[in-house]
């Protein structure tokens, strides 16, 4: 099996890929671990993208746990400035976009800007960060919809068992063509977010005694003790947004494609959730929002909208909350898939993983993976009798956003290195006037993550979960380096293939 690139493979963008043939004939072979080209456009990226970002699941339980744990009202303000911060590290992403295509993303690119063992170090959090993600919406996902089944059934299942069925079906779309997950996601998200807006409007038509106040949406409202927690929270609302480049290899014109669907998703994520969070403060006054989320926990969204809407449309919401769940499972996985598949072919990870479904293109040996893992966790806790909203959902959201605003801080300085060295006929604003700030800003982002880390998970300050927890971060990253010097070492035309992903020749599996 042969899929990693040869050391020295150009990085021009004008370089011509080197074709994988099959044996039936022209084009790729799938299982020479090539994924399946041409099938994604703009928007069937964007629905992927938001899909991870699981907008209702944000706003019903990420916005109403910030305003209950941390006591802050300006959330609204702070989805607006990590949005802002976004975009403008978006500006040198995606221009690093138009010369790597590779459905590693974060790991190719760091790799490229930082070197090799850098690279396999953000490999290695990368696959922790996605996969605990991914897994930890089982635990939403049996904890919202058990419920709804009660009312329907009359019976109440175990969270497990309906997080089984979801699992399975996770696996099964994930060895399907691509664009059929896209269109599914497409189905569940346009329903998602009109019924977000349809709440907005509900809470913004029907104001509390006070009127309409936009304090919640000054820049003020951020300028207060706790802040730190506040804008880890709203990062944590925008994960998924960068997955918008894991997809490139299977984009039709990737060039253009890419650039528009990670714009368009940060852009669509920042309005939203501040509309959503602003709307809430409107119905409840901004004095009342911290009280009342406090109260109600995650039921606060559907319990404004019971108000005014009637118990049919807040079911619907609640059906539409379990199905954000699930969009955002079939999104990650898909993602995590791909990691597994960039890795594997270029033999950071075993061969295996470079190896794709024939009928279909996806990264089968990835798929099934992560499919292992989500049975092996959800069977775990089910054993354990662990909490899955909690202990699952709760903890492995806050451990795998942790991850991925990790990556994307280490990812800012590596397009920074890049362009640096390959200008590659960027404009100066692409290559350094938006990079450096964005660098800067992604630092501040990442010491308050660190530093809050312990607010985030809601346990004690100095309990050992907030330390030891990063630390598992930090562990896999000099695993990564050190595995870096062994194939450096042993095995030093795969080491010279690292990071060159889509642009490949071969290597032999015993090189």
């Amino acid at each position: 099996m042969a899929g990693a690139v040869l050391a020295g493979v150009g990085d021009s963008p004008h370089h011509t890929d080197v074709p994988q043939t099959s044996p039936n004939g022209p084009g790729p072979d799938p299982a020479a671990g090539a994924l399946a080209a041409n099938r994604l456009g703009a928007p069937t990226v964007v629905y992927f993208v938001l899909s991870a970002a699981a907008p209702l699941t944000v706003v019903a339980g990420v916005v109403t746990t910030g305003y209950a744990v941390t006591g802050i009202t300006g959330l609204p303000i702070a989805f607006l400035v990590v949005g802002v911060v976004l975009a403008v590290f978006a500006v040198g992403y995606v221009a690093m976009a138009r010369h790597l295509a590779n459905a590693g993303a974060f790991y190719t690119y760091i790799t490229r800007g930082l070197g090799r063992p850098a690279g396999i170090a953000a490999a290695w959090v990368a696959l922790i960060a996605y996969n605990t993600l991914q897994v930890a919406l089982y635990g939403a996902f049996g904890v919202a919809t058990a419920p709804l089944l009660e009312g329907w059934l009359g019976v109440t299942p175990a969270w497990w068992v309906v997080s089984l069925a979801a699992w399975a079906l996770v696996g099964a779309l994930g060895l399907m063509r691509v664009d059929v997950n896209g269109r599914l996601l497409a189905v569940l998200l346009t329903a998602e977010v009109a019924v977000i807006l349809l709440f907005d409007l509900a809470d913004l038509i029907n104001p509390a005694a006070g009127g309409y106040s936009a304090d919640t949406l000054s820049p003020a409202a951020l300028f207060v003790p706790g802040v730190g927690a506040l804008l880890v929270l709203a990062t944590l609302g925008f994960v998924g947004f960068e997955s918008s480049v894991v997809f490139s290899e299977e984009s039709r014109q990737p060039r253009r494609t890419v650039p528009l669907a990670t714009y368009a998703s940060v852009a669509i994520i920042a309005l939203v959730y501040a509309l959503s969070s602003w709307a809430m403060t409107v119905a409840t006054g901004p004095g009342q929002i911290v009280a009342t989320a406090r109260q109600h926990q995650a039921d606060t969204i559907f319990v404004l909208a019971g108000q005014h809407l009637g118990a049919f449309v807040v079911d619907l919401g609640r059906v539409l909350f379990a199905t954000s769940v699930l969009a955002a499972m079939i999104s990650f996985h898909n993602t995590s898939a791909r990691y597994f598949f960039a890795l594997g072919r270029e033999r950071v990870l075993p061969a295996l993983f470079a190896r794709t479904r024939a009928r279909t293109g996806a990264p089968q040996a990835g798929s099934i993976a992560q499919s292992l893992l989500g049975l092996a966790t959800i069977l775990l806790y089910a054993a354990l009798g662990l909490d899955p909203l909690v202990q699952l959902f709760f903890y492995g959201g806050a451990f795998g956003g942790l991850g991925v605003l990790l990556l994307i801080f280490v990812t800012s300085v590596a397009v920074i290195a890049f362009f640096a060295r390959q200008p590659s006929g960027e404009t100066l604003g692409r290559r350094v006037l938006a990079p450096v700030p964005a660098a800067i800003a992604l630092a501040v982002m990442v010491w308050l993550a660190l530093d809050n880390f312990w607010a985030l998970l809601g346990v004690p300050q100095g309990d050992t979960l907030a330390w030891v927890l990063p630390a598992v971060y930090g562990a896999a990253a000099v695993l990564g380096v050190v595995w870096a010097f062994v194939l450096r070492a042993g095995r030093p035309a795969v080491y010279a293939a690292v990071g060159m992903g889509a642009k490949a020749a071969t290597v032999p599996d015993g090189a």
